[in-house]
């Protein structure tokens, strides 16, 4: 049985800042197609000896969530709007994701990651029909491996020890 695309969740914390409990906010809506770029980084170099050697330079992950249509109801609008308008950089922009994979929706328990993230809004404006504010988010380090209750539509996150 091969799992669905809804297996797999991804959800920003929309108060950013990292302080206090996450208030986790689910994207997808209105996306059609949205993956983690991995964009893995190896080096392949071949010497005189016809010798070849290949360095792993690890992996510089994105996602970008396009398209993201400007609901102020949505916990995560405000800091977008926030971030675009006013041209927001660094620390500002972080936030951390929530990468939940459900391999059996019966179980209570699903595998889960956090990391630390910068979301940029790529643009802003769009066709008739809606503001969209389509951003690019940045994986940033400090992964954290653990699991997640969903109840209500509310994830929480434990970490493995």
């Amino acid at each position: 049985m091969k799992l669905k695309r809804s297996c797999l969740a991804h959800y920003l914390d929309s108060k950013f800042g990292g302080t206090g409990s996450p208030v986790w906010f689910l994207i997808g809506k209105d996306i059609e197609d949205m993956s983690v770029e991995l964009n893995p980084e190896t080096e392949t170099v071949k010497n005189i000896l016809d010798e070849t050697s290949v360095t792993d330079n690890g992996y510089e992950p994105s996602m970008d969530a396009d398209p993201y249509y400007a609901n102020p109801d949505d916990a995560i609008y405000e800091k977008l709007r926030d971030i675009a308008m006013n041209r927001l950089t660094g620390d500002e922009c972080k936030t951390t994701i929530l990468e939940v994979l459900i391999e059996d929706p019966t179980d209570s328990s699903h595998k889960a990651w956090t990391e630390d993230v910068i979301v940029k809004p790529q643009s802003y404006g769009g066709e008739q029909g809606g503001i969209n504010i389509p951003y690019q988010v940045t994986f940033a380090g400090n992964r954290k491996e653990g699991t997640v209750t969903i109840t209500n539509k509310v994830p929480t996150f434990t970490e493995n020890t």
